[in-house]
């Protein structure tokens, strides 16, 4: 008799992930050299051989919903431009969504904006915990490791958290150029939208699209608030940042600011 699949795409008796597939997180570029520390919750669309492409069409896994759209070129351009870190998550967030808490409603998501993913309904709990301990509880074990690792040296730190957004949805054309998000400490958030600005950004919006709290966010709550350290989280629209060109753009603009930003920080 065969194994019995399911609508999980793994059997009871094997792990998620297996020889042939990548490590659920990567680092790149240097530690304890910039005050920065780069993270890139959606930065990779990648999925684990044992779920196949989830019952997802193929054209769907170029959209917004499987990936932040840009955010893997910025992260890695930015991290060289700063001689600093990024840890970026290479799973798809239709696999599991590593900017939420375990158990969240919208962690393993069964539709995404419209489009149904059939590998993520009707789930186990076993194929849950698959998910959460072996792509989730990694990558975020990696950026906890970075910290510790900082303060233990005394390296000054803060947190830069890297997405973009759907320049549409739910009918709405969005009008930000980039979201500037933060939560119980605006501070290093407003310094940058203001710098944004100066430099020319059009449209900044801070807490849009996307308002920053403690139950629809896990990584800046958990890593960067709960130690009390500076960060920002961003959002940038994904057609300024969907080709090498604009993803250059950002980069280099960010390079400038992000310093200027956590000069002003410290000197408040």
């Amino acid at each position: 008799m065969g194994k019995d699949y399911g609508v999980d795409g793994l059997s009871s008796d094997v792990r998620l992930l297996g020889a042939g597939d990548p490590v659920p997180v990567v680092a790149v570029g240097r530690s304890h050299v910039s005050p920065f520390l780069l993270v890139s919750d959606h930065g990779g669309r990648r999925v684990p051989r044992a779920l196949g492409d989830l019952g997802v069409p193929v054209p769907e896994w170029d959209r917004h919903i499987a990936w932040d759209i840009g955010m893997a070129g910025v992260g890695r351009d930015l991290a060289a431009q700063l001689d600093t870190i990024l840890i970026e998550q290479v799973y798809s967030r239709l696999v599991i969504d590593c900017n939420r808490a375990p158990g969240h409603p919208t962690s393993i998501p069964p539709v995404s904006d419209g489009t149904p993913v059939p590998a993520n309904q009707g789930m186990s709990a076993a194929a849950r915990r698959a998910r959460e301990d072996e792509i989730l509880a990694p990558y975020h074990a990696r950026i906890r490791a970075e910290i510790d690792a900082r303060m233990a040296a005394g390296t000054p730190t803060a947190v830069i958290a890297l997405h973009s957004f759907t320049p549409r949805m739910g009918g709405f054309d969005r009008p930000w150029h980039v979201g500037v998000l933060y939560n119980r400490d605006p501070r290093l958030g407003q310094i940058l939208a203001a710098l944004m600005l100066e430099d020319g950004v059009p449209s900044v919006g801070e807490n849009e699209p996307y308002s920053l709290s403690d139950t629809s966010d896990y990584t800046i709550p958990q890593h960067a608030e709960a130690r009390g350290l500076p960060y920002v989280e961003l959002e940038i629209r994904q057609d300024l940042v969907g080709t090498p060109g604009g993803e250059a753009e950002w980069a280099g603009r960010l390079a400038r600011l992000l310093p200027q930003a956590l000069a002003r920080y410290h000197a408040a």
